[in-house]
């Protein structure tokens, strides 16, 4: 390589003492080194005379294609280097949404702003979805509602948010300041089968446990802001956490409980096997968003 280097910088110069003071070494290493070579190759790459060298057309022609490698080279090593860093690459995301102005949607638009050259891709699903995605290694990172813990994986709760109740803006509870899980006896609640769906299903299930009349859940293959119009058209009512609050909604109100004892979690999931640098950075950063 040093060799093809030497010689690449007399092609430049014509002139075998400026290109060895362009490289800081003795001009008769130089020598040494191109002599070599045209040994090896079994041609002639210059023509000496008195005030310098020449390329030959042999000479012209190897060193083209030389040059040519050397740039790629350079290229491919700057590039593993900057994927090493995490600068370079990509970073496969799982969400169960991705709301505007959220704490979510903040960490992904400063991540990208932080790493431009790395390709984020999202996928929408539930946290089941999530973690066998994860599994099977199509996702590097899915983040959850829930402190989960997971025996093959990673786990890290990063950011929460309150726990508040969706109602229409004429139910008997819409203008009370906080509401309680009592209150919402007899309700009929409306959940996705995505997203957050299951968690929503189990956290109601649980806390209306004991409860009569037992509460009526009715599920639905809907998008999140079509379940929030149904809830707004008097088909039941729901529970969400508070960054669904920044959404633009009409005819529905979100009152916090007043008898959550804890914020809702959200979780970081990952594969332990992942050294991923792109992945590392997104962690970092999410960590230091979340304090």
């Amino acid at each position: 390589m040093a060799s093809l280097i030497q010689t690449l910088a007399v092609a430049e110069y014509l002139n075998f003492r400026h290109a060895a003071n362009a490289l800081g070494v003795a001009q008769s290493s130089v020598s040494a080194r191109v002599k070599a070579l045209e040994e090896d190759l079994g041609i002639h790459l210059f023509e000496r005379h008195a005030r310098g060298v020449r390329l030959t057309e042999a000479g012209r022609h190897f060193l083209e294609g030389v040059a040519a490698g050397v740039d790629q080279l350079d290229h491919a090593v700057k590039t593993a280097g900057m994927a090493a860093a995490g600068e370079h690459g990509r970073v496969r995301i799982g969400i169960h949404a991705l709301i505007p102005h959220s704490f979510l949607a903040q960490l992904i638009a400063r991540y990208r702003e932080d790493h431009p050259g790395v390709e984020v891709e999202i996928t929408e699903g539930t946290a089941r979805d999530a973690v066998m995605q994860l599994r099977a290694d199509r996702l590097d990172v899915a983040f959850v509602a829930g402190k989960l813990q997971l025996s093959d994986c990673h786990t890290r709760p990063i950011w929460t948010e309150p726990l508040v109740a969706v109602l229409p803006e004429g139910h008997r509870l819409a203008g009370q300041s906080a509401i309680t899980w009592t209150d919402l006896v007899g309700e009929t609640f409306l959940v996705r089968y995505g997203g957050t769906g299951p968690q929503v299903h189990d956290h109601i299930v649980l806390r209306l446990a004991g409860r009569w009349p037992a509460p009526s859940i009715l599920r639905f293959d809907v998008e999140r802001g079509t379940l929030l119009s149904m809830v707004g058209q008097g088909f039941g009512v729901t529970i969400v956490g508070a960054a669904t609050a920044l959404l633009p909604t009409t005819g529905i109100v979100f009152p916090p409980f007043a008898d959550e004892l804890e914020p809702v979690a959200f979780t970081a999931v990952w594969s332990p096997f992942n050294r991923s640098a792109t992945l590392k950075n997104l962690l970092n950063l999410a960590n230091k968003m979340g304090r």
